[in-house]
């Protein structure tokens, strides 16, 4: 029989086995939940950093995401944002190295000061 799996089946065997990339570790379920009491209203879902937040008027919620945005930029490391109304969503992984990383949970901290 021949071998009818090809590179991309490699790659994903491949970065389902990856935990360190550089310098940039995918963190333990064990060290995210260290990191979690000193986050505001962050909680993991889905291997990912989310918090919701509900601001008194939509164009709040728009300056604030404008902000965020700002620093992400920056920072060249962006949330995924989901706008509802008054309710945004910020959802932080590293999709590069397929799980959360340090770089989420500082990113986590900047946001929360952002927000204030």
């Amino acid at each position: 029989m021949l071998d009818q799996r090809t590179g991309d089946d490699d790659q994903i065997r491949h970065r389902r086995r990856r935990y360190t990339v550089g310098s940039m570790a995918v963190l333990t379920d064990e060290q995210v939940d260290a990191a979690l009491p000193e986050l505001d209203d962050w909680e993991r879902v889905n291997g990912a950093l989310r918090r919701s937040v509900r601001f008194p008027a939509f164009l709040d919620g728009i300056d604030a995401v404008r902000r965020v945005g700002e620093h992400a930029e920056s920072k060249d490391h962006h949330p995924d944002i989901d706008i509802r109304w008054r309710t945004v969503t910020f959802v932080l992984v590293t999709h590069s190295e397929g799980g959360i990383t340090e770089k989420d949970i500082q990113m986590a901290r900047d946001i929360d000061g952002i927000l204030g």
